[in-house]
C-alpha cells in the first residue's frame, strides 16, 4: 500500500513578538494563512529502517530532515516492526519562511497514521507534531489559525471574508535566511523584541469582518527589523509589491519570501511579471488565488 500526501505551504499574517521566554525560545502570537503550494509525498510500508529520497539538491535524507524525524518519531511511538520508504518532491523553497519543511514533517505524520490503519488519535499527532517544530501543528488542519506560545499553540480560525477573491503573490530572491539567526538578531531591535499583545486578534477580527483595505495596514512581521537590515534585496521586494498595486506586502516568517495581497487573480499575475522582469530569472514568482479552507482540524478527547 502506498499513501500520498500534499503538504501545502503558509505565510504569517503577522508576526509579533512578544519578547524572550526563561527556555530560550520566544514568545509570539501569529496568524498562519495555508497556500496551495504543495511539495508531494509518497509514503510506502515495507523493509526495514527509514528510507527517504528527494527530488531536490541538496536536501538531506537522513535525520536531519524534518521527514525522516517525523517518520522516526511515529515509528518509535507504535513500536512498529516494519519500515518505510518515502519520496518527497520539493516545489516549496527551502528556507524561505513558508513552512515547507514543518508541512512535509505533518503530513508524514498523517500519511504514516493512515498507512499504518490509524494507531493513533489526533490529540497523540499533535503531541509528536509539537515535539517536531513550532509551525509543524499548524499543517494538520487547513484553515488560517492563531499561533501563540512558541507558535505551536494553535486555534483554527473562521474564514477571513476580506480576502474572497484576492490572490497572494510570493516573491523568493533565491537565497534563504537562517531563523536561528533572525531570531538572534532581535536583541538589537528592542521595539521588535518586545511587541503589544492583542494584535494578532485584531488582525483576524478584521480580515473577518472588514475589507482587505482596512486589513492590510494592521499586517506586522518584527522579523523584518534584523531582516531587512542584513538583506534589503527582501526589503526592496516588498517595497516593489506595495507601489505596483498590492494591498498589503510583508515578509514572511523569518524570510527569505516576500509577499503581497492583490485584489484579484489577474492583478496578482500582473504584478508577478513585473516581479520577474525586475528581479531576474534567480527569483522565485509565484501567484495563488485564495481559496476557502476545509473544515478545521479538531482534537478528539
Amino acid at each position: 500500500m502506498i499513501v500520498n500526501r500534499l503538504a501545502p505551504c503558509k505565510v504569517n499574517l503577522i508576526l509579533n513578538i512578544l519578547g524572550k521566554r526563561p527556555d530560550g525560545f520566544h514568545e509570539l502570537e501569529t496568524i498562519l494563512y495555508p497556500i496551495p503550494i504543495h511539495d508531494g509525498l509518497e509514503i510506502e510500508r515495507g523493509g526495514v529502517g527509514i528510507r527517504l529520497d528527494c527530488d531536490a539538491p541538496g536536501v538531506p535524507s537522513d535525520a536531519s530532515n524534518l521527514v525522516h524525524r517525523a517518520a522516526g518519531v511515529f515509528l518509535g511511538r507504535i513500536g512498529a516492526q516494519d519500515g518505510v520508504s518515502i519520496r518527497l518532491v520539493k516545489h516549496v523553497p527551502a528556507s524561505a519562511g513558508l513552512g515547507g519543511g514543518s508541512s512535509d514533517a505533518a503530513h508524514t505524520l498523517l500519511g504514516l497514521n493512515e498507512l499504518f490503519g490509524f494507531p493513533l488519535t489526533d490529540s497523540e499527532i499533535t503531541g509528536l507534531a509539537a515535539g517536531l517544530g513550532s509551525d509543524v501543528p499548524f499543517f494538520l488542519q487547513e484553515s488560517p489559525a492563531m499561533g501563540v506560545g512558541r507558535g505551536e499553540n494553535i486555534t483554527p480560525l473562521a474564514p477571513f471574508d476580506a480576502l474572497e477573491g484576492a490572490a497572494f503573490v510570493l516573491c523568493q530572491p533565491g537565497f534563504g535566511v537562517s531563523t536561528v539567526w533572525a531570531y538572534k538578531a532581535l536583541a538589537g531591535f528592542p521595539q521588535a523584541l518586545n511587541g503589544r499583545s492583542g494584535r494578532a486578534a485584531d488582525l483576524a477580527v478584521s480580515f473577518q469582518t472588514g475589507s482587505l483595505a482596512s486589513a492590510a495596514p494592521l499586517m506586522y512581521n518584527a522579523l523584518e527589523f534584523p531582516v531587512f537590515e542584513k538583506y534589503p534585496l527582501i526589503a526592496l521586494m516588498v517595497d516593489s509589491m506595495k507601489s505596483e498595486g498590492a494591498i498589503g506586502a510583508m515578509m514572511s516568517g523569518s524570510g527569505s519570501t516576500a509577499f503581497g495581497i492583490c485584489p484579484s487573480l489577474a492583478s496578482g499575475e500582473g504584478l508577478a511579471e513585473s516581479l520577474r522582469r525586475q528581479f531576474g530569472s534567480r527569483t522565485w514568482v509565484a501567484v495563488v488565488e485564495v481559496r476557502r479552507p476545509a473544515k478545521p482540524f479538531v482534537e478528539s478527547s
